[in-house]
């Protein structure tokens, strides 16, 4: 019995090691590191994961899969909060877990199945909680292999979905379970074909555009940080764009001020330079109300001195610009929560674009542009290039500023617009609508990022139809998988090879296992 028992836990250790080394490439796959192609080894070593397994013992195996692709790809958030940070990767990896567990356990629906699962959590990452906490994502992994155009067709859902196809291929024919791999391969080739025969937005003139980065270290928070010094800056960066220019962008809350801006010595400045250029300014503002509250907005600075469309930011960052539940919080973070986060931010309201003379610019402001549906409330309201003002200066290492850059792609992808991101520290970019980061500034650099853009109109499907279509059909997937796994498995599995019966459910098959039995 003793003996039972040892043998017991080590397998349980062995196989807990094996998914967490297979949680590890899926980590390596994100940016900052972004060697893409081990997303695919951690999908093939995630479906023999959940093979021949009790519902629990296929959470289990998900759930250390889980930590090992969120523990180190989150690590930025220690830097704030340690107890957040531990608390976030469990929850998140209890979402991968779900997925393995709605993976049936043997018989050819498991490859159906494990498509629609990855899809299906992935997505409900960008819905909860808190209105959906989206990083570390398989798209983002995604963003610079050769599947990322197949997010124009459905954006991140359509994307995991050909990722876990290419992974049933992959992995059934290391299996020699042939016609499985056929089907999932044949899946892959249509989504590809398609994505290629896609008619292109059109183009309607171009824009002369700058992206203003100010510079400065990292690691600079508001309760630390001259918000004068940052403003000053900009200022200085802004003086050295060559004219003629049509639009200058500018960074998410480099203003500060708690009064209107129009009454403020920083809104005149930007009048100035604004006259100085001959050239609209897109500023980003965070302006106090006085009442435990800001806003959060970007503002068109015109050259005629007056201020002109607002976009006041929609998707506010938990724990950064409100705290959820603020007296439980308080509570147990000895009030460091709200020393911090002393005030929430406003939720606005209004579509997601502003006009600059007769081009309409979509804005997706910092965290919003991890949600797909901003940038489609952006495009799907006239957007003809998207604006991604952000500030990713609080924060440490580069995990977070290189995931950000990683979705701007994934946005440009999907709504086939240019993207302009512009932070005061380091990521600013520029993205063209194929996904291709056409410049990037480095970390604390001054600089400004010039370009000729295209402006574009027309919807894609992953803008005019959003993820519903493919949510709908990943459902579907994975009632059609659990379906089969009821019914009597043949001694032939249907392709010529043995079935996944008659094995003992309790004898397990971790990565790099024979597949069948």
């Amino acid at each position: 019995m003793a003996r039972r028992s040892s043998t017991r836990r080590s397998r349980r250790a062995r196989d807990a090691a094996v998914a967490l080394g297979a949680g590890l490439c899926v980590c390596a796959a994100l940016p900052p590191w972004g060697w893409w192609p081990l997303v695919l080894v951690g999908i093939v070593s995630f479906e023999r994961l959940a093979r021949e397994r009790s519902p629990r013992a296929r959470f289990t195996a998900a759930w250390w899969f889980g930590l090992g692709w969120l523990t180190p790809s989150t690590l930025w958030m220690w830097d704030f909060t340690k107890p957040g940070w531990i608390v976030a990767v469990l929850i998140m990896a209890a979402m991968v877990g779900v997925a393995g567990m709605a993976i049936p356990p043997a018989g050819w629906g498991r490859w159906l199945a494990l498509p629609s699962a990855l899809a299906l959590v992935e997505y409900l990452r960008t819905v909860v909680p808190f209105g959906g906490v989206p990083l570390s994502t398989l798209p983002m992994a995604l963003a610079a292999s050769p599947l990322a155009p197949i997010a124009r067709l459905g954006g991140g859902v359509a994307l995991t979905v050909a990722a876990g196809a290419l992974g049933v291929a992959l992995g059934a024919a290391m299996d020699r379970r042939y016609r499985p791999a056929a089907i999932a391969a044949a899946v892959l080739a249509a989504l590809a074909a398609t994505t290629i025969a896609l008619p292109r937005s059109d183009v309607v003139g171009s824009v002369d555009v700058a992206v203003v980065q100010g510079g400065g270290p990292q690691r600079t928070r508001a309760v630390n940080t001259s918000a004068r010094a940052v403003f000053d800056r900009h200022v200085a960066a802004t003086a050295t764009v060559a004219t003629p220019v049509d639009l200058v962008v500018w960074p998410e809350n480099v203003v500060t001020v708690n009064q209107p801006l129009a009454s403020t010595e920083e809104g005149a400045t930007l009048r100035a330079l604004a006259a100085e250029l001959d050239a609209p300014i897109l500023a980003g503002v965070v302006e106090g109300l006085g009442d435990g509250h800001f806003t959060n907005y970007s503002v068109v600075v015109d050259p005629s001195g007056a201020l002109g469309d607002r976009y006041d930011k929609v998707r506010r960052v938990p724990f950064g610009e409100y705290i959820p539940f603020r007296r439980l919080v308080d509570a147990l973070s000895g009030g460091a929560a709200s020393r911090y986060v002393p005030n929430d931010a406003v939720v606005g309201t209004a579509p997601a674009v502003v006009g600059v003379d007769d081009l309409v610019v979509g804005v997706v402001i910092s965290w919003e542009v991890f949600f797909e549906r901003r940038a489609r409330d952006a495009i799907g309201h006239g957007g003809e290039v998207l604006a991604n003002p952000t500030n990713g200066s609080s924060y440490w290492l580069t995990i977070v500023q290189s995931q950000q850059v990683a979705s701007s792609r994934l946005r440009a992808i999907e709504s086939d617009r240019w993207v302009l991101q512009a932070a005061p520290t380091g990521f600013s970019a520029v993205v063209d609508p194929d996904g291709r980061v056409v410049e990037r500034s480095a970390i604390g650099e001054t600089r400004v990022l010039r370009a000729e853009v295209a402006r574009r109109v027309g919807l894609t499907p992953a803008v005019r139809f959003g993820p519903a279509p493919w949510l709908g059909l990943t459902g579907l997937g994975l009632v059609g998988a659990w379906l089969a796994a009821r019914r009597p498995r043949r001694r032939d599995g249907g392709d010529g090879q043995p079935s996944d019966g008659g094995s003992d459910v309790s004898r397990p098959h971790i990565a790099g296992a024979a597949g069948g039995p």
